[in-house]
């Protein structure tokens, strides 16, 4: 009976055991566990690595461009031998006072940091120096339309001898670049300004002179410009050796000889203002028929000598600036030229306006080009003025400008030969 009882317990433990089997093993195939329903889900990594150079993944890591450095404070001495403190590349705000001071300014800098115009480069103006309107002034014709746009900080022309403190101070420039030469004066004006005035210088000898140059390397040390600056002085200097090549084989006895006028200040020049030194003629190996006055620079012979050189002249070169002049003169003497070789055989010819509120430093340049073209013109066949004119205001000024150079009414149509019958009837 015991045997009985024991083999129907082990009957039923197995039955329950199977059983609990069975519910154990559907719960895990038809429903998730808690921990699995309430994970977050994970969105696919859309990321493609870029493979470096041997086709490997690589991650690239993206870091900020480092600050430039602050510009730092530099000792300078400008063209008359003032020491100031300046920060190259930081000026904003510029005015540019004197005669020149402005055009070699328009060389090197930015026209657009300009604050303040001398009322003498605003065309827009009616009450302004007009004295120059009628000439060539390339940088005005290249910029006019920034200067017309601009408020006055003096009114500037030949007859300012002095910068205006009050109207400059209203422009609120932060540096100043002037052309007036006094060591006190620009001393005062700086003082009184309260910012660095940087004084410019040309020299005699015009865009040849190592003054220009200085000039042209100190504002492209102010402004962060070295490279603009060296590349003009480079160009400068190999158009100087150009020309010099050509003419070097020149003989003595085969140099026509040449008589330049109308030279120096725009108000007096005439037939008589010359120059026995003349440096586009030295340059360019001309036979100057000036050549035995007591000093040099431009200045006014006598007419008497004047007409004592007349057999000399092969050639005469007038200076467009001093048509003007000349013009009112012939009226009262039309025989004023007669006895000038040059003018009986219409071998006259007109260059551009040497001076023009101060040198026309490309124009200047281009007239060398000019008068060695008219003096040996086997040796420049192959210069057209018009394309050289070109040519140096796009170096100068970053414009070919003969167009509007030539246009100008002083300018008479531009480098060539004079009708000497009716030139100035």
């Amino acid at each position: 009976m015991k045997k009985i009882i024991a083999l129907m317990l082990c009957l039923l433990m197995l039955v329950s055991v199977c059983a609990c089997s069975k519910k154990n093993s559907g719960s895990t195939d038809t429903a998730p566990t808690q921990a699995a329903a309430e994970a977050p889900t994970k969105a696919p990594d859309t990321t493609t690595p870029v493979p470096d150079a041997g086709g490997d993944k690589t991650d690239i890591t993206v870091t900020d461009a480092p600050e430039p450095e602050p510009a730092k404070e530099i000792t300078i001495t400008d063209m008359i031998g003032r020491e100031m403190t300046i920060t190259p590349g930081s000026y904003k705000r510029v005015v540019c006072i004197g005669a020149g001071a402005l055009r070699m300014y328009t060389y090197i800098a930015d026209v657009n940091l300009l604050c303040g115009v001398e009322d003498i480069e605003n065309t827009t103006l009616e009450e302004r120096p007009k004295m120059f309107d009628a000439a060539a002034r390339p940088y005005v014709i290249a910029f006019g339309d920034v200067f017309n746009t601009l408020p006055s900080c003096g009114v500037g022309g030949p007859n300012a001898q002095a910068a205006e403190a009050e109207k400059i101070l209203s422009c609120e420039p932060d540096i100043v670049i002037s052309e007036y030469e006094d060591v006190e004066k620009e001393d005062a004006l700086a003082a009184q300004l309260g910012v660095p005035v940087v004084t410019l210088k040309a020299g005699p000898a015009g865009v040849f002179a190592d003054e220009f140059g200085g000039s042209m390397r100190l504002l492209g040390t102010i402004f962060g410009e070295e490279e603009k600056a060296e590349a003009l002085i480079s160009y400068i200097a190999a158009e100087r050796a150009e020309i010099e090549k050509r003419v070097a084989a020149a003989a003595d006895a085969d140099k026509p000889g040449v008589y330049i006028c109308g030279l120096g200040n725009w108000g007096t020049t005439n037939h008589l203002m010359t120059a026995q030194n003349y440096i586009n003629f030295n340059v360019a190996n001309i036979k100057n028929v000036v050549n035995d006055l007591e000093k040099n620079g431009i200045q006014a012979i006598e007419a008497e000598k004047f007409t004592a050189l007349g057999d000399a002249m092969d050639i005469i070169v007038i200076d467009s600036a001093a048509v003007k002049n000349i013009k009112p003169a012939f009226a009262e003497d039309p025989t004023m030229f007669d006895t000038c070789k040059a003018w009986q055989e219409g071998e006259v010819y007109i260059e551009m306006a040497y001076n023009a509120y101060y040198t026309n430093f490309e124009l200047s340049l281009a007239n060398t080009w000019f008068v060695a073209k008219t003096a040996y013109p086997s040796l420049f066949e192959d210069i057209d003025m018009t394309a050289k004119t070109n040519e140096i205001t796009k170096a100068f000024l970053g414009k070919e400008l003969a167009a509007e150079i030539f246009a100008k009414p002083a300018s008479f149509g531009g480098y060539g030969k004079i009708d000497t019958a009716t030139f100035f009837k």
